[in-house]
This record gives C-alpha cells, sequence and structure tokens, in this order.
C-alpha cells in the first residue's frame, strides 16, 4: 500500500468518526419519538442518562474542575435542559420532521449572530460575505420546511410550534455560547453540565398529573445516551478535523431525524410538503456548512 493510499484511508477514517455526531443526534429525535412517554418523562430520562455517560466517561478521562468550570458548567446544563423540553414539546406539536430542521436552522442563526456580535468572528470581508449567504440559505430553508399547503390546517399548532422552539433555540444557544465566552474546555464540562441538565430539568417537571419515573423514563435514558456519545465523539472530532469542520459536518443529522420522521415515524404530508421539506433541509445543511467554512 503506497503513502497516498494511506493517507486517503486515514482521511476518510477522520471524516467517518467526525460523522459520528451527526448519525447519534440525527437518531435521537426518533428513538424519543419511537419509545413515547410524556414530554416529563422525556426531559427527565434523557437528562439522567446524559448523567450516566458523564459518570462513565469520568473513569476514561482526566478532567480539570475549577470553580468556572463547575458554575458554567452547571449553568449551561440548566439552559440545554430548558432547549431540551421546549424541543421534546415541539415534536409532540408539529412532528419531528418538521421541529427538527426548524430548531437546528435557529440555532445556527442564534450562534452565528452571537459569535459575529459578542466574539467578532467575522474580520474579513469574505466572511461577511459567506456568513450572511449563508444566514439567508438558514432562513429560507426555516421558511420551506414550516410549509403547509392547506393554511387552516394546522396553522395553531405550527404557531405554538414555532413559539416553542423560539424558547428551546434560546436554551440551546445560551449552553453554547456561554460556554464559548467562558473558554470552557468541553471534557471538563461533561460532569457538571450533566449534572445541571438534571437538576434543570427536575425544577421544570415539577408540575403535572403523570409520574415523571416509570419504565419508560428509565428506557428514555437510551437517548439520553445516545446525545452525551454524540457530544463526546464531537469533541474528539474536533480534534482530528477541526472545530469549523466538524461543527458543520455534525448539521447533516438533521437529514437524519427529517427523513425518519416521515419515513419511520409515518409523519403524513403531502407531496408539495415533501418537496418543500427536503428542499429546505438542503439549504439549512448548506447553511450550516458555510457557517463552518467562515470560522476557518
Amino acid at each position: 500500500m503506497n503513502e497516498a493510499t494511506k493517507t486517503g484511508g486515514g482521511n476518510m477514517l477522520t471524516i467517518m468518526i467526525a460523522l459520528i455526531p451527526a448519525l447519534l443526534w440525527g437518531c435521537m429525535p426518533i428513538v424519543i419519538t419511537k419509545i413515547g412517554g410524556t414530554t416529563r418523562q422525556q426531559t427527565m430520562g434523557i437528562t439522567m442518562g446524559a448523567l450516566l455517560f458523564a459518570l462513565i466517561a469520568l473513569g476514561f478521562t482526566a478532567p480539570s474542575f475549577s470553580v468556572g468550570t463547575l458554575v458554567i458548567g452547571f449553568l449551561t446544563g440548566c439552559f440545554w435542559a430548558v432547549g431540551q423540553l421546549f424541543q421534546l414539546q415541539s415534536f409532540k406539536l408539529i412532528g419531528v420532521s418538521k421541529a427538527m430542521p426548524i430548531s437546528t436552522g435557529m440555532q445556527l442563526v442564534g450562534t452565528t449572530l452571537c459569535g459575529v456580535i459578542l466574539f467578532h468572528e467575522w474580520s474579513e470581508t469574505m466572511q461577511v460575505v459567506l456568513g450572511f449567504t449563508a444566514l439567508a440559505l438558514l432562513i429560507i430553508g426555516i421558511f420551506l420546511t414550516s410549509y403547509a399547503e392547506k393554511k387552516e390546517d394546522g396553522a395553531d399548532q405550527l404557531s405554538k410550534g414555532l413559539f416553542v422552539l423560539a424558547i428551546s433555540s434560546l436554551g440551546y444557544i445560551s449552553y453554547v455560547v456561554i460556554i464559548q465566552g467562558f473558554h470552557i474546555n468541553g471534557w471538563d464540562a461533561i460532569l457538571p453540565q450533566a449534572v445541571g441538565m438534571v437538576i434543570g430539568a427536575l425544577l421544570m417537571t415539577q408540575k403535572g398529573v403523570e409520574k415523571r419515573f416509570t419504565g419508560k423514563t428509565a428506557w428514555l435514558m437510551l437517548p439520553g445516551f445516545i446525545w452525551a456519545a454524540g457530544n463526546a465523539a464531537m469533541l474528539y472530532a474536533n480534534r482530528l478535523v477541526g472545530v469549523a469542520t466538524g461543527f458543520s459536518l455534525s448539521q447533516l443529522g438533521v437529514v437524519i431525524s427529517t427523513l425518519g420522521g416521515i419515513i419511520l415515524l409515518g409523519e403524513k404530508k403531502t407531496k408539495k410538503e415533501i418537496s418543500f421539506v427536503i428542499f429546505g433541509v438542503i439549504l439549512v445543511v448548506a447553511g450550516g456548512i458555510m457557517i463552518g467554512i467562515t470560522k476557518q
């Protein structure tokens, strides 16, 4: 085997590793919906699964805990729990195939604008051109994926879903931006974040008539474990391909969750709506990749 072949094989393996977060995060909403349960049970199960993964990972990593890491990690974990709970609500309102591309697009727009305004990430003309083109693609993609052929059908549900997703995105964006702003190492933050997720979930799911902890809650730890494994895979992949490329590739998960919602979960759409959703997803992914390029 010549050197070029070895290099090509190594690059292919690296890309495959970098695609693991997209695969895991794309499957997560489908697994959650298949298991079922109430939003309260889902939120508790997922966060408990993330905590279990963090405790296991503790035995294989050597995190450096400081007061800042513990406090910021815990706080961002609480914000993540907010994002997760409201995203789960959106699945029940408008379905996975519609909620995920909108959620992904909102998060990309929000984190990008925060990066530009707070961290001055776009300092060159080409970055500005690419960046605003990417934002335009994301906004158009969000609009297309939320298209309903019959406006009168489910209009209220869509409005509620968009409102819930806006709150969810604020939680997720805060989770990302605060960690970035305080320059917290991702590996060091895994455990305090997981603790924050569980505490945040406990506080937000206090009210309700159904039980939070059932056999179904235990099964719902699986998607939490899947999310945490994807997060760890992304941290590892970023070392191999860089943050920009790793971030871009992770956005491909929206393709899996969107098509999975239609094919595996049987979410009903007209042919025209499916066409709009697919085209919208393509634009969201393209926008995500372009945002990754602007960070290089």
